[in-house]
């Protein structure tokens, strides 16, 4: 490709210059812990074990591993993090990022907290976007017993029902307040289930712009042909595209279930087989960017930088509404940063939720750091090198 736009993830002045040297010396900390396996192991069940005994440990946490990664307890308290990201022209997705009971009443409360996050954005530059996952919705079970084929009971068919309507609620919700909204992928026995839905309400909600997204977990190795058909359907249909594409999150899981279960495992084989669909799906979504929005859920460089061409060989511009480079909050500074000083649209997943209810989701945090290749050992990195950079500043 012979266009490469000026940028660059090194840059370590603009990737930390939203933080102080205090706050780059817990960063230190932090991930130094994270860095080490039986730390995460020993750490994340010690935090579990001092919750369930009513321990005081909260204080401890906010300041640390919920403080570095999450943006508050509730909406109100993530409003300094949506600032400061703002500041640096960062978007937020606020994301309740707590694990429901698994019981009706809960699936209200969660639906409920999600619609508030839309009644937030709306009108809100800085927060395009709404996001929740199914199962915070509804019952897997009775999505898994659907995608098998069984048959369910009449009170599973109610609750599904529930389900459904849930779903629709909030897409109908992000449509009324014109902000986009994302529907997180799950396990791939239960996600055609989740397709269906994220299907019907694009062809519902997408007609004359992209609201409601899907995602694409690209480490499977038949997501690429699944991107490419839904594409089709809808040019069919006549509806907006909307594409979230992820590498994924449940790889251990996925390939355990398949060699119980006796089936083929749907995960790519190799690491370099996922790049290569990941930035395939790139170069289709921006091949078809008049009918689609396309969020590139990825911390990986070299897929951040192949968008960034491919923005510039398309002739579109930096600030497109129909295209958006996301991370997580807390992770990958050097690529959001550097993405938004040069204009790009960047959005950040800023987790929110009760401390001890997000445990689950900082377990994951901390886990997907140690078993993704150089994740941890490469924020280490990139911290100590910028602690080193300021000293040798103060020297001068």
């Amino acid at each position: 490709m012979q266009v490469k736009p000026n940028i660059s993830f090194e840059n370590l002045e603009v990737a930390f210059a939203s933080k102080s040297d205090a706050e780059l010396k817990k960063m230190y900390l932090i991930f130094a812990t994270i860095n080490n396996n039986l730390a995460v192991s020993v750490g994340t069940k010690l935090a579990n074990w001092s919750f369930a005994l009513g321990l005081p440990i909260k204080g401890l946490m906010k300041k640390t591993m919920f403080g570095h990664f999450c943006g508050g307890e509730n909406i109100e308290d993530c409003q300094k993090s949506v600032d400061v990201l703002a500041k640096y022209h960062i978007h937020t997705i606020l994301d309740y990022s707590v694990e429901g009971k698994g019981d009706e009443e809960s699936f209200d409360a969660t639906k409920n907290e999600i619609l508030k996050t839309i009644e937030r954005s709306a009108g809100d530059e800085n927060m395009p976007f709404a996001v929740f996952k199914v199962t915070g919705l509804g019952d897997f079970g009775i999505m898994t017993k659907i995608q098998a084929g069984q048959q369910l009971s009449n009170g599973e068919k109610e609750s599904f029902e529930k389900l459904k309507a849930r779903v629709d609620e909030l897409c109908a919700a992000a449509h009324a307040a014109n902000t986009k909204i994302l529907i997180d992928a799950e396990e791939s026995w239960f996600q055609e289930v989740i397709d269906k839905m994220a299907y019907e309400a694009m062809e519902k909600y997408n007609q004359k712009s992209c609201i409601v997204y899907n995602t694409f977990q690209m480490y499977r190795h038949d997501m690429l042909g699944r991107l490419k058909k839904a594409h089709q359907i809808a040019l069919e249909k006549g509806y907006w595209f909307g594409a979230k594409l992820v590498r994924g999150a449940y790889m251990e899981k996925e390939r355990e279930r398949a060699a119980e279960m006796g089936y083929p495992s749907p995960i790519q084989p190799t690491k370099e087989a996922s790049d290569r669909d990941y930035n395939s799906a790139l170069e289709y979504c921006m091949e078809h960017i008049a009918t689609m929005g396309l969020v590139s859920g990825s911390h990986n460089e070299q897929s951040n930088i192949l968008l960034t061409q491919l923005l510039s060989k398309y002739g579109i511009s930096t600030t497109d509404d129909r295209v958006y480079f996301a991370q997580l909050y807390g992770m990958s500074d050097n690529i959001s940063f550097n993405l938004a000083k040069e204009g790009f649209n960047v959005v950040k997943y800023v987790p929110y939720g009760p401390v001890e209810k997000v445990m689950p989701y900082l377990s994951r945090r901390a886990e997907e750091n140690t078993s993704v290749a150089g994740q941890s050992s490469r924020e280490f990195d990139l911290v100590k090198r910028e602690i080193a950079r300021r000293k040798k500043l103060k020297r001068k």
